[in-house]
């Protein structure tokens, strides 16, 4: 068990579901006139869309899923999984 917990952590993949375009980044910081909000903005128009964005959160985030999941957890997940 203990192998099979180790692989599904070194290949754990994160994703974001749906098609997150510059409009509707727009759209959600619409009213947001802060300093984040405008460098963000400014950063998207520059890289021409969010698609470098969203890869580079995944990659970072990932990381930090990683710590965050640990093998305690797997192995619950797997065993209530086994017993459904």
């Amino acid at each position: 068990m203990k192998q099979l917990i180790q692989y599904l952590l070194d290949n754990l993949i994160l994703d974001f579901q749906g098609d997150l375009t510059l409009e509707m980044v727009r759209d959600f910081l619409k009213g947001d006139d802060s300093r984040e909000a405008r460098a963000l903005l400014s950063k998207l128009l520059e890289d021409r869309g969010v698609n470098d964005m969203m890869i580079t959160l995944a990659d970072c985030l990932q990381d930090q899923a990683k710590n965050a999941i640990s093998d305690e957890v797997v192995r619950e997940q797997v065993r209530l999984y086994a017993e459904s």
